[in-house]
């Protein structure tokens, strides 16, 4: 298992992406979140295909804390079924990983 994770959420908005992210960030749940706007969505939901214009949120935490992070986003999400997809981070920069330590809780 890989000690670092980037969770990719995406979010109705920048405002709601923006609470997401704050309320991780005041939980230490996450050393930070990167909000990217005009991401189109294209999916499948209640049987039929369709769209949206969303934010994406990037998100920079430890393996340890997802459960954490995906209980929270849960409370502050307004989607039914958020996206919450986790990728391990297989190599970084010594330095940035030892910063989220030092902001992140062992």
């Amino acid at each position: 298992m890989h000690k670092y994770i980037v969770i990719f959420i995406t979010a109705q908005n920048k405002m709601q992406a923006k609470k997401i992210a704050q309320g991780l960030l005041k939980d230490r749940l996450i050393a930070c979140a990167n909000i990217l706007r005009g991401v189109d969505s294209l999916f499948w939901w209640q049987g039929k295909l369709d769209h949206s214009r969303e934010v994406l949120l990037m998100i920079k935490t430890k393996q340890k804390f997802f459960e954490k992070v995906v209980s929270k986003v849960k409370l502050l999400h307004s989607y039914q079924t958020p996206e919450i997809i986790a990728l391990p981070i297989v190599a970084a920069s010594r330095d940035y990983l030892k910063w989220i330590d030092e902001v992140i809780p062992t």
